[in-house]
């Protein structure tokens, strides 16, 4: 009798929270049907089958005939459902009671749905720490999959991997299974006989071996070219067919049935890590550089397979020190659960807690917390959807606890940065301020249409730039893997390739040369002359009857000048302006200065005439991803028809205002493409003091929601306490 090897399928389909609804509907028709359109028929063929729950929720709404589709295949013991968190987080990133309480939520959702309690889930991301392992069994799991990857930086081969292991945190096991990076770049991209007979000779070497895939179901039709390959070209049926011939001794079965039917291999602790590449991308850019130009050089070299399993990556936590948006987020996120957990303890009203879980869940989304080739954080309508969840939990955690009806001011360190930051709030708004670095304003949440006008990204050095400078070049023409492919969305991007000194937030103040022009500010080629864009303020907040304040100082320089800055920030309850006033003291007199406020807007996106600029008379002054120049003006507004919201900031005294787009070079699975972030608003002033050495002026910024983004905040509001839904 020929040796025999079980083979694992495990299919892992998922969108996020947030993507376009046309997205959720391609990547059915494209991927999802046709996957089990060409499955069923083969009636020999098991797989285990993980559906996110952002993607399971919309399939059950758009496509319920799906799910019928699952459940015959289910009852057929063809398909095992394989659970997870529900809203796919990076359970890493989150507080135990989060972990559990996402895998539990799902695993309910799956028994009312598809009458099924999964055994097993999918880890995001194959993200993995030891401490894991209780929270994961706790949750009622027995096993996971992770990469083969995990299992060889512990110091296991190969021909170690030939089933799952156990691992133990706190006396649980958990079983993970080791996915084979082989299967993973040879499926779907290379002849079907191929990984037939790759398996063939592990079953050769290890007679009863279990051989596990763990991926992607987007590269089966999704992932750019693969539609034609997989399906019109008929990798996907030949590969089945293949299966099938060989079926007597390769056996295809579920993680369910695996478990069932082999030993463990053994027992293991796994080092905390991810799959390779997203090891490489968490790193700080000029380690990514060095790492990809090591590898590189030694892979010529005759001992790369001894050397590669050693050859290790970041940890992906860092992406919060990699990028301060994705912190931004992820302490937004820690202050809602942490809330969230206080207004439990304290035996508030079970529905409303039901629904901020669900929008806390829901805001834990792991996509825009990360990049690397897919979009991940570059991707605004991903970012504004998590903002979105955590606002509409605030408001709901605001009411509940009578916060709601005043003015609000707090201090505390929000961000894990080891300095307090200042949160003013009110009915309309809630303003997030950070003292330390220059003051500025790093959030800015409109309550009316759960939005974050700060949900804004700083243009920073990638280390796949250096392919986009270089410009496009030609490929093989070969279906290739995503991590591989090389594809210009757009001419001229090396032209487009730009960074920040400094954070595109609100309210940070810039000396300028006085010759400093639109076009050399856009470009960067305008010197920062003052030491008060970045640098600490003292701060202090201030509270009187319906109006709150943070108050904020800074005694420091510009052109070597001594110059003492305070700005105070106000908002008064029922309110929906903020208004700032700036004093400059200790000017010198008779030298003019060139003072200017740095303002950056998200979610009001370029190329459409329905987002627009406009002067105080009403008058349209181009779309908002075009560039404003005014003279002597004291009013601009900014106007997005599809969020129904309108930003006025008025001066009381005439400036120069510029206005331009910011812009991203930036990578998703498709290619480099130009992604709008946000738009730069900058009043500007020659300043020229007064007797007593000192200037001033006032901003008010008002945000104006349409009539159907306040309708929506009064159901909103008005249904705070009626039950959430099942």
């Amino acid at each position: 009798m020929m040796p025999h090897v079980h083979l694992c399928l495990v299919l892992h389909n998922h969108q996020p929270i947030g993507n376009f609804d046309g997205v959720f509907e391609q990547a059915y028709q494209d991927s999802y049907l046709p996957f089990l359109e060409v499955f069923e028929p083969y009636e020999d063929l098991q797989i285990s089958l993980h559906t996110s729950g952002p993607l399971m929720m919309w399939l059950a709404e758009r496509h319920p005939e799906y799910l019928d589709r699952l459940r015959l295949l289910v009852d057929a013991g063809r398909v095992e459902i394989v659970g997870g968190p529900q809203y796919e987080p990076i359970l890493t990133m989150l507080p135990s009671r989060d972990r559990i309480g996402q895998i539990q939520s799902y695993s309910r959702w799956l028994k009312r749905n598809l009458g099924v309690t999964p055994g097993g889930m999918w880890t995001p991301e194959r993200v993995w720490e030891s401490s894991l392992t209780t929270d994961v069994v706790d949750a009622g799991m027995h096993y996971t999959v992770l990469d083969d990857y995990h299992f060889k930086a512990a110091g296991l081969t190969d021909e170690d991997l030939t089933s799952y292991y156990l691992v133990e945190d706190q006396g649980r096991l958990l079983r993970v299974f080791p996915g084979s990076e082989h299967l993973r770049y040879t499926i779907p991209f290379r002849p079907a006989g191929e990984t037939v007979s790759y398996l063939r000779q592990i079953a050769e070497r290890h007679p009863g071996a279990v051989m596990t895939f763990g991926d992607d179901g987007e590269k089966f039709g999704t992932w750019p070219d693969t539609k034609v390959h997989v399906y019109d070209e008929g990798w996907l049926r030949s590969f089945f067919e293949a299966l099938s011939e060989n079926r007597e001794w390769l056996h295809t079965i579920t993680m369910a049935e695996a478990v069932r039917r082999a030993p463990a291999a053994g027992k293991t602790y796994l080092p905390d890590g991810s799959y390779r590449e997203m090891t490489e991308w968490s790193l700080p850019i000029e380690a990514q550089e060095t790492l990809e130009d090591v590898s590189h050089a030694l892979q010529k070299s005759t001992e790369w397979p001894r050397l590669q399993n050693f050859l290790r990556g970041g940890f992906w936590r860092n992406f919060k020190t990699k990028y301060e948006e994705t912190n931004e987020m992820y302490a937004r996120m820690m202050d809602i659960s942490k809330r969230l957990a206080g207004a439990e303890a304290g035996g508030r009203d079970a529905g409303v807690l039901a629904e901020v879980r669900d929008h806390l869940y829901r805001g834990q989304c792991n996509c825009p917390y990360w990049h690397g080739a897919f979009g991940g954080i570059y991707l605004p309508h991903l970012r504004n959807a998590i903002y979105q969840h955590l606002i509409a939990a605030d408001t709901l955690l605001s009411q509940l606890d009578g916060t709601l009806s005043s003015a609000q001011a707090s201090a505390a360190d929000y961000d894990f940065d080891g300095q307090q930051e200042l949160r003013l709030s009110n009915e309309h708004m809630v303003l997030w301020i950070d003292p330390a670095h220059g003051g500025r304003m790093y959030e800015w949440d409109i309550r009316g249409i759960e939005h974050n006008l700060l949900a804004t990204l700083q243009r920073r050095p990638e280390a796949y730039h250096r392919k986009v400078l270089a410009g496009p070049g030609a490929g093989d023409g070969d279906v290739a893997s995503i991590h591989d492919r090389i594809v210009f969305k757009q001419e001229g991007l090396d032209e487009c390739v730009q960074y920040d000194p400094f954070a595109r937030k609100s309210m940070m103040d810039h000396f300028f040369d006085n010759e400093a022009t639109l076009e050399s500010v856009m470009a960067g080629e305008s010197l920062e002359r003052g030491d008060f864009v970045d640098l600490p303020f003292e701060a202090k907040l201030r509270r009187g009857g319906d109006r709150v304040q943070a108050q904020m100082r800074r005694d420091g320089n510009a052109w070597g000048i001594p110059i003492t800055l305070t700005k105070a920030v106000t908002i008064d309850q029922g309110s929906d302006t903020m208004s700032v006033v700036y004093l400059l003291e200790n000017l010198p007199p008779g030298r003019p200065l060139h003072f200017a406020v740095e303002w950056n807007f998200a979610g009001l996106p370029a190329g459409a005439d329905d987002r627009y600029f406009s002067d105080a008379e009403g008058n349209r002054l181009g779309q908002l991803g075009e560039t404003v120049n005014l003279d002597e003006a004291d009013y601009l507004s900014l106007s997005d028809r599809w969020l129904d919201v309108d930003v006025e900031l008025k001066c009381d005294r005439p400036s120069g205002i510029w206005a331009f787009p910011v812009a991203t070079v930036s990578q998703s699975e498709a290619g480099f493409e130009l992604v709008h972030q946000s738009v730069c608003v900058m009043p500007h002033w020659i300043v020229q003091a007064d007797a007593d050495g000192r200037w001033s002026v006032r901003l008010d910024v008002r945000t104006r929601c349409g009539a159907n983004a306040v309708a929506a905040e009064n159901r909103m509001l008005s249904d705070a306490l009626s039950p959430s839904p099942s």
